[in-house]
């Protein structure tokens, strides 16, 4: 069986996961087997994260939206609870967006929220 030269195949195998590494401090772009657990490692830590980020905004959001219905004299759960008896659908991020760049218009929906709780 022929031997086999791998010379430009295994350059630009090399070549594509040291570009990968641009931007990493030291040993961890220059030397190629340093490079390759680094690299792999990273990727781990962006699959995991990209997960985590959803989490993370939910409870933003989740924070945002509690201390704007504690402004209006209203808990959290009872705010949301409200808009659900009231058929509002409106998802937590638009929520949290008005809880901050709309304030009066989040004043009518925790209103809303009080008739539908009373109601």
């Amino acid at each position: 069986m022929p031997r086999v030269r791998r010379g430009n195949n295994k350059l630009q195998r090399r070549k594509k996961l040291l570009e990968r590494a641009k931007g990493y401090f030291g040993t961890r772009r220059r030397l190629y087997r340093t490079v390759k657990e680094q690299v792999e490692r990273s990727l781990q830590f962006a699959y995991r994260d990209r997960r985590a980020r959803k989490r993370d905004f939910r409870r933003l959001w989740s924070v945002r939206i509690n201390a704007a219905c504690r402004l209006n004299g209203v808990s959290y759960s009872q705010f949301i609870h409200g808009l659900h008896t009231g058929e509002i659908a409106i998802n937590r991020k638009i929520l949290a967006d008005m809880a901050v760049h709309d304030p009066q218009g989040f004043t009518q929906l925790v209103d809303v929220a009080r008739q539908a709780l009373q109601a």
